[in-house]
């Protein structure tokens, strides 16, 4: 299962790049500004594990929707993501040097190019999600666009990532999170877009209440496994294998489990999550278990 599951991975990978060239190809008529094209394609394109349209896909087939519009939904997730990491690693935020094993967005361009590149990336993935290219119900791409527009927005992502700065003290004094508080700025910051991705492709696949909510469940707990992962792999892993600095959240003096709890309870925790992950697919059978693997996949993953 491990060696079909990463061909899988792959799979979906490939296919999710030709949706995204073909998005930027588009973005030609009437022509976005070559500069600002050149910079969205260096950062969208030829890398990443695409692991959100991927839960996307997997989640809509395992449902059997339509695989085209899951293919675009996902590539819209995907741009949503980007987005945030071209922001992210801007001096003012995360000040990262390296990116996908590249240097970052803002450094490759510069800044201010850098910044519109993340809004037209973010314009661009509900331009996807809303037009009829991507299914012929208006109501479905209405909620697609929904469901990522919380899950990006203030009470997401967005928000998490505020609630990061003032943890470090950026306004003020920080101070040491509580587990509780913890947990909310990750399933804002990092757990909203990856359940997100599955709650997408649920409503792509049509899913009744009962399907719906162990999807949730599921997408919860891959999201809040996914995070403490990648704390674990800033202090474990290099920043070859990760593809960018390592060892920045202490320096920072972010709140993460890891920190507060040291490594082997986070570990503990991650385990626990991916079980609780693992049992909301019960009802789903052996159909699931590529998205099984996708959960056991996050809390082993080495980049």
């Amino acid at each position: 299962m491990n060696t079909d599951f990463h061909h899988r991975l792959a799979a979906v990978a490939s296919e999710i790049e030709d949706v995204l060239v073909a998005i930027f190809d588009v973005a030609t008529d009437p022509p976005v500004p070559a500069r600002l094209l050149n910079a969205m394609r260096y950062a969208v394109l030829g890398g990443g594990k695409r692991l959100r349209p991927f839960l996307v896909v997997e989640t809509a087939r395992l449902l059997s929707g339509d695989s085209g519009a899951a293919l675009r939904a996902g590539a819209a997730i995907e741009l949503i993501h980007v987005y945030s990491l071209a922001h992210d690693d801007l001096p003012s935020m995360d000040d990262d040097e390296l990116r996908r094993g590249k240097p970052t967005l803002h450094l490759a361009f510069d800044e201010a190019t850098a910044i519109l590149a993340g809004d037209t990336l973010q314009a661009m993935a509900f331009e996807t999600l809303a037009d009829p290219a991507t299914g012929d119900d208006p109501t479905l791409r209405a909620e697609l666009v929904l469901l990522l527009a919380k899950a990006a927005g203030g009470a997401g992502m967005a928000g998490g990532q505020m609630l990061d700065l003032e943890a470090e003290g950026r306004f003020g004094e920080g101070g040491e999170l509580d587990a509780h508080a913890i947990r909310q700025l990750q399933a804002m910051k990092t757990g909203a877009i990856l359940s997100c991705a599955v709650e997408m492709g649920a409503a792509i696949g049509r899913a009744n209440a009962q399907q719906y909510q162990a999807l949730l469940t599921y997408g919860r707990a891959v999201g809040a496994a996914f995070q403490i992962a990648d704390d674990l792999l800033d202090v474990e892993a290099s920043s070859a294998e990760l593809g960018k600095a390592t060892g920045k959240d202490a320096g920072r003096g972010k709140g993460t489990l890891v920190s507060l709890w040291g490594a082997d309870k986070a570990r503990t925790e991650l385990t626990r999550l991916v079980d609780e992950a693992l049992h909301a697919l019960g009802l789903f059978g052996e159909d699931a278990d590529v998205l099984r693997a996708a959960a056991r996949f996050t809390a082993e993953r080495r980049s």
